[in-house]
């Protein structure tokens, strides 16, 4: 078998055989293949496309590439969920100690971030004393018994990926649907979750920026995650704006205790329970998404949702009674308002620029050298259709720095007031079940 054969057919609009496919990823993992064929065959699918046979070949061989995690030791369906990115996005914090009330076992492999905020972990760490430095066996054994557990990314998944993804990222193929459905749904399927589901964000501060393209993204991770065994379903949700109204590590967490105690915004607790019910119903413990939905509201109601995330946090090291009392996590020494220059509509919240002002504070990391300031952030009072006054707070700025003027800059340059009344985007676009 030659590399230069299926470069050729692929580049002729073929559809690749499993056997191709894996002498690529493997040759290419292991070095026998050269950058300039793997680019070639790269560019070669970026315009041809794969068929769905083929994305779940691709997947399979990266997956295959490295270390897999087995969790067949924990009881129960093993359900995953992965977002594909966006500002202020606090889903995994709700959704692992909400799913899990219900006895949903949430065994989650999560990474530090690169951006405006820190990843899941980053966020966690606001929580003094939390870690997620724990071996594979206390892992299992905190998710049996408090149904979730959250550990650091291992080294070795998919490292075909990783590898490939670097690759991508120079030679501008990384906007091709089969090669980043297979990304995303390799690295799930080697974390061993028996079902997934996807949170895939549309708009201006989502990484696809048509609904068209974000629903292909979507309806490609479902086929493949289905065609290889794992029942997966998938929302698309909007992020032309910041989910909830918290950008900032230890500010979403807070966020989160409220929302898991039904008192959070209103489009993030939405975007919650559509995803957690997603999560009951492929575990087996609802027969329909309005049942799944009814007991996730109930445990919020009750306090059995909030008292969960007390006892994950506390299992891991951390500080529990951070849900009765949030300012036990870093505080900001400046709260600065940002009031609106004119009365009216807030018509545009750019979603990516104002992750970067969050990042300017500290908040994120520009590097993966970056310190993150885990005090520090924003605060939406307004979010897209609301009216404010002129001289009214249209956010909060959380910061360990007295002059923040160039961040208020860029927060004005991105936040639009209209005269016009606007109504509030739509946040669930759709859904795929994959039936």
């Amino acid at each position: 078998m030659r590399m230069y054969d299926i470069i050729a057919k692929k580049r002729d609009g073929e559809a690749l055989t499993s056997e191709e496919i894996n002498f690529f990823i493997e040759g290419y993992t292991n070095g026998d293949i050269p950058e300039y064929q793997a680019s070639a065959l790269c560019m070669a699918i970026f315009f041809q496309d794969m068929n769905d046979e083929e994305r779940a070949n691709i997947t399979t061989a990266m997956v295959n590439s490295g270390e897999t995690i087995d969790l067949s030791p924990i009881e129960g369906v093993k359900v995953d969920k992965h977002s594909t990115g966006g500002v202020g996005d606090t889903t995994t914090l709700i959704l692992g100690p909400l799913v899990a009330s219900l006895d949903v076992p949430v065994a989650k492999m999560s990474g530090r971030g690169l951006g405006h905020t820190g990843g899941t972990i980053d966020k966690l760490e606001a929580v003094p004393g939390f870690h997620v430095e724990i071996d594979k066996s206390e892992f299992i054994d905190l998710v049996n018994t408090n149904k979730i557990s959250v550990i650091g990314q291992t080294g070795n998944l998919t490292p075909a990926d990783k590898k490939l993804y670097g690759l991508r990222d120079v030679t501008a193929t990384v906007n091709s649907i089969p090669l980043i459905a297979s990304s995303i749904m390799s690295k799930k399927i080697a974390a061993g979750a028996d079902a997934i589901v996807l949170d895939v964000k549309t708009g201006a501060g989502a990484f696809m920026k048509s609904l068209e393209d974000s629903k292909a993204l979507a309806e490609a991770m479902v086929t493949i995650g289905n065609k290889v065994g794992r029942n997966t379903m998938a929302v698309i949700s909007d992020m032309n704006q910041p989910l909830g109204r918290a950008i900032g590590n230890a500010l979403e967490v807070k966020e989160a205790i409220d929302t898991l105690k039904g008192e959070g915004p209103k489009d993030l607790t939405e975007l919650c329970l559509t995803l957690g019910s997603q999560m009951v119903v492929l575990a087996g413990k609802a027969n329909t998404l309005d049942e799944a939905r009814g007991m996730l509201e109930a445990n919020m109601k009750n306090g059995k949702a909030l008292e969960r995330f007390g006892t994950f946090l506390s299992s891991q090291g951390g500080n529990g009674k951070v849900v009765e009392d949030p300012t036990l996590m870093p505080q900001a020494s400046y709260k600065v308002e940002l009031p609106a220059k004119k009365a009216g509509y807030v018509s545009d919240i750019v979603a990516d620029e104002i992750g970067t002002a969050a990042m300017m504070l500290g908040a994120g990391r520009a590097t993966k050298e970056s310190v993150i300031d885990l005090a520090v952030g924003l605060y939406l009072n307004k979010k897209v259709g609301d009216y404010v006054e002129e001289g009214e707070s249209l956010l909060t700025i959380y910061a360990n720095q007295e002059d923040v003027n160039d961040v208020k800059e860029k927060l004005y340059e991105n936040i639009t007031v209209s005269d016009d009344k606007v109504e509030a985007p739509t946040l669930i676009h759709g859904s795929i079940t994959g039936e």
